[in-house]
């Protein structure tokens, strides 16, 4: 049976479950939550602003052994859209900002970080750290865009029943990935996606160009299309989002 560990401070909660699996193997779907997170990262680095007992910070750990390290992207999948499905029953307009940020609109209501460890050529565990924005008033950090559900929707959320709808979405999403049912993930992936349709600006190393988004490749990878019809592939970093001036 699953375990919930809750703590109510930690530098980070993906650092707290990678540690302890190394000395005792959690079952799958086990939980570190924190109400406070001292050190919580983002992707390459960036911090996660979060006030004290205000969000959801936590990790879950899943051990996926039969999806090839070249298809690890379906975790990233499965997670964002189990954090927009959480969401959607409480507000419109929450998509998924490729690869997994997730938005309100052009705001950023959730980021994750996902470590995979490997075993040979197989995944062996995921850890998907999960920052989601539910009641915090005010932002004072320097992020371009933040949101919370609080500013959405002028009401408070139980933390612990939001994490509740999150798991169960989570593991519905999960059920999908063993059974093989990769294409339904993909397509869902890619109707929930953030300016999924239409051209708009982006900028990479080569300057400012607009596009619309083709596809997303089974390895993650984004496809946007300019408006020549000029293909271009993108990893994670390799292109950013303009809005308004500011690139995400």
């Amino acid at each position: 049976m699953e375990q919930l560990i809750h703590l109510k401070e930690t530098p980070s909660t993906n650092t707290y479950l990678r540690d302890y699996l190394r000395k005792e193997r959690l079952p799958e779907g086990s939980v570190v939550w924190a109400d406070f997170q001292t050190a919580g990262r983002g992707q390459i680095g960036h911090t996660w602003e979060s006030e004290a007992g205000k969000n959801l910070t936590f990790s879950v750990v899943l051990y996926p052994t039969c999806l090839p390290a070249n298809r690890q992207f379906l975790i990233s999948q499965i997670a964002s859209l189990s954090v927009k499905q959480t969401l959607d029953a409480y507000t419109e307009g929450i998509t998924v900002k490729w690869p997994n940020d997730v938005y309100w609109h052009d705001r950023k209501i959730c980021g994750m970080l996902i470590e995979n460890e490997l075993m040979g050529t197989s995944l062996d565990t995921s850890i998907l750290g999960i920052g989601l924005n539910v009641n915090q008033a005010e932002f004072r950090s320097d992020a371009p865009n933040p949101v919370s559900l609080y500013q959405i929707t002028g009401k408070e959320q139980p933390l612990d029943a939001l994490l509740d709808e999150f798991i169960r979405h989570l593991y519905a999403n999960y059920l999908l990935l063993l059974q093989e049912r990769e294409a339904e993930i993909a397509s869902l992936y890619r109707q929930s996606l953030y300016r999924g349709q239409g051209f708009y600006p982006y900028e990479d190393d080569k300057g400012r160009f607009e596009a619309e988004i083709a596809d997303i490749e089974p390895t993650g990878h984004l496809l946007l299309r300019l408006r020549n019809g000029e293909v271009r592939r993108y990893a994670f970093k390799e292109v950013r989002y303009d809005l308004n001036g500011q690139y995400l």
